[in-house]
């Protein structure tokens, strides 16, 4: 697959997943939006419901004083005499007042004379309501008199938020408070406080409306557990987000390994045209070489065989080092390598790679020291890997030196502290080119390569230092880098020995 088709299908599937959490969380957020609004609303008409019976109530206990105190006016009344007297006051609409006194003697006059007194009573109680505008609005302002905790009694309150609210729906927990003006608290319940989180959670409404401004109180409302309301009914979006997240990261990790896949994919292809390339070289050296023993003369000459057997070894060595860069391509492919451990001797080993090492150094111009110090440099090791370990590091800063300079090779084996145990410390040391600080902490990455600046000949994949920290994490060690760009660079690899 190309990449420009990786890409597209990426912006694609990036918009489609856009546009989908912008809808899921647009619809969310309106679905709070009229969920909190339906919940106000809800609020709002219990407290109004509460303050309307309230008023009523006030009402009713005035209205029911004044008619018991119009009936107690016309209550007859036995005198000692046996007869009865009623006794009433009267105010016409001119504002006259009059004295009734109507004095009776029931014997004589029976029931229907006392009938005559009820429908007396009934045409004073018939004229005062005629007059219920005027009544009312003096009891309203003689009510702002009484004490608040006594026109609205806090359990009589609580009776009827309950109720309003479960008529409205909104059978929830609530704390409440009566405040003044000056928002002095009447009285509270012992779970309402002022400071309480979530100022939307908190409702007030006005008690006694009619009252006057300098004797006005307030019910105040909070609901502990209205996050938890709205909450309820969005809770079936959770799962639909979940999903949407699963699929992103599903999405994401495709994309990821796509891109990887490809990248490795032409990093393989490259290395193989790379690596047919190499091969014909050698092959081809060796076959001229070999065509050239079947000639007589060059039989008979000593310094010309050599030579033909020096090109043939070179070149074998050549072909070898090809083929143990495929083995190390094919050691990415596996979780876990297969070793072949031995016991070796490291200072031994590395001496035999340094010699070997020697010619390509000195080709260049450079010079190579091995001081190999460790007392004790008994590893147990797969052989073939730990030189390849040493020799890519010595590889790496023949491609990396300066041509400024000469090159100089250190190599330098002690013995260490490892992890509680006795261990071997092997550095690798170049006056080359340096890494830089950013860079160092990427160079063991698989397919990362550091920018060589104006070196262009410098031919890899990234594959050289992972590979070595892969074999020397495999063998049970580590492995560091220190470098200074311009100045030169160091590796340095810690094993465990087999001391005893």
């Amino acid at each position: 697959m190309k990449k420009s088709t990786i890409w597209f299908l990426t912006i694609i599937m990036a918009l489609t997943f856009s546009g989908l959490l912008y809808v899921q969380i647009m619809y969310l957020r309106n679905m709070i939006q009229m969920r909190d609004d339906q919940f106000s609303e809800g609020v709002k008409r219990s407290l109004y419901a509460v303050v309307t019976r309230l008023e009523q109530n006030e009402t009713k206990y005035y209205l029911e004083e004044d008619a018991a105190r119009i009936e107690s006016r016309f209550y007859p009344r036995t005198n000692l005499d046996g007869t009865v007297s009623i006794s009433s006051n009267f105010t016409t609409p001119e504002g006259i007042n009059f004295d009734l006194t109507l004095k009776s003697d029931v014997k004589k006059q029976g029931s229907d004379q006392y009938l005559s007194y009820r429908d007396l009573i009934r045409g004073q109680y018939l004229y005062q309501k005629g007059l219920l505008d005027e009544v009312i609005l003096n009891i309203l302002n003689q009510s702002s008199n009484r004490p608040i905790y006594e026109r609205a009694d806090s359990a009589l309150v609580s009776s009827y938020m309950k109720s309003e609210l479960e008529n409205n729906g909104l059978d929830r927990p609530f704390e409440f408070a009566v405040v003044n003006r000056a928002g002095a608290e009447v009285y509270k319940t012992a779970g309402f406080a002022h400071d309480q989180k979530g100022y939307d959670n908190m409702f007030t409404q006005t008690l006694f409306p009619n009252d006057p401004k300098n004797k006005m109180h307030y019910l105040k409302v909070f609901f502990p557990t209205k996050a938890d309301y709205i909450f309820d009914s969005v809770r079936f979006m959770i799962p639909s987000f979940i999903f949407t997240f699963i699929l992103l990261v599903t999405f994401l990790c495709t994309i990821i390994l796509a891109f990887r896949q490809k990248k490795l994919t032409e990093m393989k292809n490259d290395f193989i045209n790379n690596m047919t390339h190499e091969f014909k070289t050698p092959i081809s050296t060796i076959s001229l070489a070999a065509q050239m023993l079947n000639d007589n003369a060059v039989l008979k000459s000593p310094s010309m065989l050599g030579h033909i057997s020096t090109v043939i070894n070179d070149e074998t060595k050549r072909l070898r080092f090809q083929v143990e860069k495929v083995l190390q391509m094919s050691m990415f492919d596996r979780q876990k390598a297969t070793l072949k451990l031995t016991d070796v001797d490291a200072n031994i080993v590395i001496a035999n790679i340094a010699n070997t090492f020697k010619l390509k150094v000195e080709k260049y111009g450079g010079k190579i020291e091995a001081a190999l110090d460790a007392e004790d440099a008994d590893i147990r090791v797969d052989e073939m890997h730990f030189t390849n370990v040493i020799f890519n590091l010595l590889d790496n800063a023949v491609k990396y030196r300066r041509e400024d300079v000469s090159l100089r090779l250190d190599i330098l084996t002690k013995n260490v502290t490892y992890r509680g145990k006795e261990g071997i410390s092997i550095s690798v040391t170049d006056n080359g080119i340096g890494i830089k600080r950013e860079d160092q902490k990427r160079i063991f990455e698989k397919f990362y390569r550091v920018s060589t600046g104006n070196l262009h000949d410098v031919k890899g994949f990234g594959l050289g230092l992972a590979y070595v920290k892969k074999m020397v994490t495999e063998l049970g060690g580590e492995i560091s880098v220190e470098s200074e760009y311009n100045i030169g660079t160091k590796f340095t690899i810690i094993l465990p020995i087999t001391k005893n």
